[in-house]
């Protein structure tokens, strides 16, 4: 666990650090907050290729004036997100988006663990500020585990709508399942992969922004 953290910190701190240097320290943060996809596993440099990194990119190109965090840790559960968030939230968080699951889906957990686990976050993100804009990144397991596959899916705009979140309809739409999109283990996307993943998001986030 201390592993972990150490991690995220060093992310986090390398982060507000390049940020600041930008002169970006004064601007409303953007929080991305999941597992491997959103800490850019695999990448060169996940700082700028993960998709956190291109839609900074993308706000800087649009002149929209945040700051992006990319709180990813790659092998994260929903019960890890819950173990952490408060630690993350020491920080003052605008926009939160919420990519979390793939990893409870792929180990088979029960989704009402899921579920309540990503309830729970967001009921601790909207704690700290009631005014935050919360996304929800959905996700899609393979449909060789079945009925699973179905409710899994399913699953996220259940929740997206209970939590008045807006939600990411597919995160790795044009992406999952893609051999030349994803790294050789055939999950983790590629830097083109991630550009792909960024305009899902970009998609869905810029008309809140605006």
């Amino acid at each position: 666990m201390m592993k972990h953290f150490r991690l995220l910190f060093s992310l986090l701190l390398a982060s507000s650090s390049i940020f600041a240097l930008r002169g970006a320290d004064a601007a409303p943060n953007i929080l991305f907050y999941g597992d491997s996809l959103t800490a850019g596993y695999g990448l060169e440099d996940p700082t700028t290729q993960a998709f956190p990194g291109v839609i900074q990119t993308k706000l800087d190109d649009a002149g929209l004036n945040y700051r992006v965090i990319n709180a990813g840790l790659s092998g994260e559960t929903s019960s890890g997100g819950i173990r952490r968030i408060d630690w993350v939230l020491r920080q003052p968080v605008a926009v939160f988006v919420l990519e979390l699951g793939g990893n409870d889906g792929l180990r088979g957990l029960p989704l009402d663990l899921l579920r309540d686990n990503l309830q729970k976050i967001i009921a601790r993100v909207r704690a700290k500020n009631s005014d935050v804009i919360v996304l929800l990144a959905g996700m899609q397991m393979p449909p060789s585990m079945g009925a699973y596959a179905d409710d899994f899916a399913d699953l996220y705009p259940a929740l997206a709508e209970t939590s008045d979140a807006t939600l990411i309809p597919h995160l790795l739409e044009g992406v999952g399942g893609i051999p030349a999109m994803n790294l050789p283990d055939g999950i983790h996307p590629t830097p083109a992969g991630h550009k792909l993943v960024a305009e899902n998001v970009w998609t869905v986030l810029r008309p809140l922004l605006e």
